[in-house]
């Protein structure tokens, strides 16, 4: 929303942004590293250290025992939720990048990101270094039917981790590119969405899903042959060249008759169990899909919060969706009639859920307002902060709930903040993305000020 220039003493409040995952050797640009770096080995109680050590040898294979196979489940499930306490930040420098939407993990040091300013890039979270990923162009122009600044809102990685997926130079347009490399595989353009990609779903190693704000739906097959071999095709010229490719199969999202202008897709999920794929629509629908060779529509389920309805998470282990929405979280279980799993409330200031993930039975919410909650499903509360222990007691819950306060980032004082924020000191950033690498106890956190109109921008790694 743009706005008032002149004149008015009562202003309008700015929009609030709606955005919600090895590097190329021919990196545009790099940044400066952030300063020095934390020691890798970090000081903790011998409590904690004996079981985060357990676990990651776990990972690789250093520990063994017979007496251990049984209990498995409960050390990896107390472990993921012993974890959140035990994270602590480190800011990464992105320059003036203005707004992660998206980010995923490439491998054990390297996250690819995705911004409002249509950028595409791999940090190094051990040296702060970015490299910039050139995008993908359509074969015709575009620009006088799409706006580019709406930037990269989705990134994902196919599940054999050879591919990824994300927004080309059109921001309506799905990109391709080959890992570890990130060489340029194919690009669907003009046969595809008409409005921006706002997020994309792998239903396996070679079939993707896209949605869009025009409403709609897209099947993508990748042929194999187009990513057989182990370098990009280069033209005369040096040019990357990159097949262009069209859905299989498109569908629309239905029409409601509270909203019918306003069926615009804003979050995927797929579950590989049921081989169905859910999506959120912003007029408050949850949709279900079977997704097969083309997508069928099963069911449309009006959902009980139906403001800003932005992420969506799925749970293979409890067969259940998660919406996050303006207050809310809401589970879905589509084969259940009766929901008994009761949604829970994250006001942070009014400021709205901007990123989920579920990992075994712990929900981690991103908030608008720059926190980091963690839900118990099983427990069905909140994780809670411990209380300072005496001398002859272990510390128990303190009743507050565990909440990560992220740094400030970097704001652009530019003439909208003067006017509009001048007076505020400092911004909260909404965290539109957040991703694990469980093998390493590492979450990464990005995003952003959550009006509009500003630009400024966040991301660090809490380990």
């Amino acid at each position: 929303m743009a706005p008032q220039q002149t004149g008015s003493r009562k202003r309008k409040a700015p929009a609030i942004e709606a955005g919600a995952a090895s590097s190329s050797s021919q990196g545009l640009a790099a940044a400066d590293a952030e300063g020095p770096l934390l020691p890798k080995k970090q000081k903790r109680p011998a409590t904690r250290r004996s079981l985060v050590h357990y676990l990651k040898g776990r990972e690789v294979g250093a520990w063994g025992g017979s007496g251990l196979s049984g209990s498995k489940g409960e050390l990896r499930g107390y472990a993921v939720q012993k974890l959140p306490e035990l994270l602590r930040e480190r800011e990464l420098a992105l320059g003036t990048l203005n707004k992660v939407f998206a980010s995923q993990w490439l491998n054990a040091r390297q996250v690819v990101c995705g911004t409002k300013c249509n950028t595409l890039f791999v940090v190094d979270v051990h040296s702060g270094q970015i490299t910039r990923i050139p995008l993908m162009r359509d074969r015709g122009p575009w620009l006088a039917r799409a706006q580019p600044t709406c930037g990269i809102h989705a990134i994902e990685l196919n599940p054999s981790k050879t591919l990824l997926a994300t927004g080309g130079e059109n921001p309506n347009s799905l990109a391709v590119y080959q890992l570890p490399t990130l060489d340029p595989v194919c690009l669907g353009d003009r046969h595809g969405h008409k409005d921006w990609i706002f997020t994309i779903a792998w239903m396996s190693d070679t079939v993707a899903v896209s949605g869009s704000r025009d409403g709609t739906v897209a099947l993508w097959r990748m042929d194999p042959d187009m990513f057989s071999g182990s370098i990009a095709w280069h033209s005369d010229a040096g040019l990357p060249v990159y097949a262009h490719i069209r859905p299989r199969d498109m569908e629309t999202i239905p029409r409601s008759s509270t909203s019918p202008s306003n069926r615009k897709v804003r979050a995927l999920a797929f579950s590989g169990k049921n081989q169905e794929l859910g999506a959120v629509s912003l007029d408050g629908y949850f949709h279900l899909w079977k997704a097969r060779s083309t997508l069928s529509r099963l069911l449309s389920i009006r959902l009980p919060y139906c403001r800003e309805n932005v992420c969506l998470t799925y749970c293979d282990e409890l067969s259940l969706y998660a919406v996050g929405s303006q207050s809310h979280v809401s589970f879905l279980d589509p084969r259940q009639r009766q929901q008994n799993i009761r949604p829970l409330c994250s006001r942070e200031g009014g400021t709205g859920v901007r990123s989920l993930s579920f990992y075994q039975h712990i929900i981690t919410v991103g908030t608008g307002h720059g926190s980091l909650l963690f839900y118990d499903i099983r427990a069905q509360k909140f994780l809670e902060e411990r209380a300072s222990a005496s001398p002859d007691s272990s510390p128990g819950p303190s009743g507050r709930k565990l909440k990560l306060t992220c740094g400030r980032g970097w704001l652009n004082h530019d003439d909208l903040w003067v006017n509009y924020f001048g007076g505020i000191g400092e911004f909260p950033n909404a965290l539109y993305t957040h991703c694990y690498n469980w093998p390493e106890m590492k979450l990464f956190v990005a995003g952003g000020p959550l009006p509009s109109g500003l630009h400024g921008n966040y991301a660090g790694l809490w380990s």
